[in-house]
């Protein structure tokens, strides 16, 4: 007798190949969701594998529009990179998976979700979290914090070894075992011989990127023009080519990003569950846009509504990477960088160039810098004078300091 219907998050690689075996085995009617998100995937072998194996019913949910729009420029917009490094690729695809996870759910009057996350990291928190806010009664079956699941699976090892009992085929092998995770945003690969933090990443890692050394050696010249904080228009200055629609420019910012070794990372990070973990990212079309994008703000955002953004970067960071997409902060958090964007319009000329993305110019009908203001070669606009009791105000509290702790500076004591 069936215990019931669970939605299996699955990705067809190792860990939710052998989990969807494992679930049939333990009485569960499993329904394969795959999340098309931008991974390299073939989805059609995808559902055959899953089918093979034996789920019930397999859907394939082309979410890759509304991963960018909702997700991915949301993200861009509030500047959040995680511990000042990372673009957050795998962490800012888990909410748009989970959502989508929980309406097949309802519709299939399933009463449990299911995923392959490990109890180590971070996606165990993200889909769960996740869940719970989308729907409070879920029933989550985790395996890899399941007793009888630990048991059988102590590790990859274990689980290649089923896999192969099965019949089940995996691209994931003893010798280059990796974890990748594959979307829009960009590829992660841990795990191997990555685990080791003192050992150099070898180059047939990576996948989407090319290293920057074997990069064109022409450099290459977009612009990327932005309304609103949101990307609009891709320009070729060699071809003139133009590019616009999310999908397309954003592709196309990838396709850039790669050729040119852009967008590469080897990091420690501290994961959500106290853990250290090293992860080694490719974000070549992120990486492009993050610098584009933060360029333009800086001709046409306020000084203190930058600043202010800037403040509540690190807190968005935060709940991103640890599974808040769908809390009230992050909700109300959001709204605040959308009303910063306003205006955040313009376009920037950016150069390619081995592993660097390095903007040229910019150029706004909204801009806030006054050539007027600004030139050393002019008075007009700004009266020099101004600055002489600008200064002295802002001395006040410095001299008082100074005189009640008796610390003016002391002429070096000459050596002996």
């Amino acid at each position: 007798m069936s215990k019931g219907k669970v939605v299996l998050a699955y990705s067809g690689g190792l860990d939710t190949s052998v989990i969807l075996k494992w679930l049939m085995e333990e009485g569960y009617e499993v329904i394969a969701y795959i999340a098309d998100v931008g991974q390299k995937e073939d989805f059609e072998a995808a559902r055959a594998k899953a089918e093979k194996i034996g789920a019930s019913k397999v859907y394939i949910e082309d979410l890759k529009e509304e991963f960018i729009n909702d997700y991915i420029i949301p993200s861009v917009q509030a500047n959040a990179v995680y511990e000042n490094r990372y673009l957050q690729g795998t962490a800012v695809a888990r909410p748009i998976i989970a959502k989508r996870q929980i309406e097949i759910a309802e519709k299939e009057g399933a009463q449990f979700v299911s995923h392959g996350a490990t109890g180590k990291g971070n996606d165990q928190v993200r889909f769960e979290l996740s869940c719970y806010a989308l729907k409070p009664d879920v029933q989550i079956l985790a395996p890899w914090k399941m007793p009888e699941f630990l048991d059988r699976f102590r590790g990859r090892s274990d689980m290649l070894h089923f896999a192969e009992q099965h019949g089940i085929p995996v691209t994931a092998t003893r010798g280059k075992p990796y974890s990748e995770d594959d979307n829009l945003l960009h590829i992660s690969h841990e795990a191997g011989i990555l685990e080791d933090p003192a050992a150099a990443c070898e180059e047939n890692v990576y996948s989407h990127t090319t290293a920057p050394e074997n990069a064109p050696e022409t450099p290459e010249i977009i612009t990327l023009t932005f309304k609103d904080g949101v990307p609009v228009e891709l320009k070729s200055e060699e071809t003139g080519k133009t590019v616009t629609g999310i999908l397309p420019l954003f592709e196309a910012l990838n396709e850039l990003g790669a050729k040119h070794g852009i967008g590469r990372l080897d990091m420690v990070e501290n994961r959500f569950v106290g853990i250290k973990s090293r992860g080694v990212y490719e974000t070549p079309g992120g990486a492009i846009l993050h610098t584009a994008h933060r360029d333009i703000e800086g001709l046409t955002m306020d000084r203190e509504v930058l600043q202010l953004r800037d403040e509540l970067a690190i807190k968005i960071s935060k709940l991103i990477y640890n599974g808040f997409w769908f809390s009230p902060e992050m909700t109300l958090l959001l709204e605040l960088v959308q009303k910063a964007q306003i205006n955040v319009t313009g376009s920037v000329q950016v150069k390619l160039y081995k592993g660097v993305a390095y903007p040229l110019s910019r150029t706004s009908e909204f801009a806030l810098y006054d050539p007027e203001q600004s030139s050393m070669d002019e008075h007009g606009g700004y009266d020099q004078q101004d600055a002489e009791g600008f200064i002295k105000i802002n001395a006040v509290r410095l001299k008082q300091y100074s005189i009640k702790r008796n610390t003016p500076l002391k002429k070096p004591s000459k050596a002996a």
